[in-house]
């Protein structure tokens, strides 16, 4: 209604298009732009880095949403794994209650002795488990990328006997 004529919806008798018009896709650009073999190279120029502009930030927004989606689900399995261990723990818990007293009933008479097995037993898998962890760390530190520090050593004195040739 901006010179006393009413609005209305493209494509709506009146509106000054006909319904071939309405279905007919939007010209490149935007509202009355031109073709674009009606445009300079100038024009051409800046419409590609514009509509550029737009595709790139369009894909860093779907990259943001994607990987808020990935994280909200990885927190929620997480938060689920975290449950799990909680309970799985207190089984543990449990079993080894029921494992020392079995063997004080089957093995032992004292009431202490099956709790000292099982405790001798655990902080031998601990002990193991410790090596294992000490060996690993001995092996990984420090993490130098050995076989890419060789690699380019390789290259380097490739390079050189190449220019030793020239």
């Amino acid at each position: 209604m901006t010179n006393g004529e009413p609005s209305q919806p493209a494509g709506s008798p009146g509106s000054g298009q006909g319904p071939e018009q309405a279905s007919r896709p939007a010209e490149p650009g935007g509202n009355g732009a031109k073709a674009p073999e009606e445009m300079s190279v100038g024009e051409l120029v800046f419409e590609v880095s514009d509509r550029a502009s737009v595709l790139i930030r369009e894909e860093i927004e779907l990259a943001k949403t994607e990987v808020t989606e990935k994280i909200n689900r990885l927190l929620r399995g997480s938060v689920a794994g975290l449950a799990a261990g909680i309970f799985v723990l207190l089984a543990l818990f449990l079993i080894m209650h029921g494992i020392a007293w079995l063997l004080n009933d089957l093995v032992f008479d004292n009431f202490w002795a099956g709790f000292f097995v099982e405790a001798a037993v655990f902080l031998l898998i601990g002990a193991a488990a410790g090596l294992f962890a000490w060996r690993s760390f001995k092996r990984g530190a420090p993490p130098t990328p050995d076989m890419a520090i060789e690699e380019a050593k390789e290259i380097k004195a490739a390079f050189g006997e190449e220019q030793d040739h020239v």
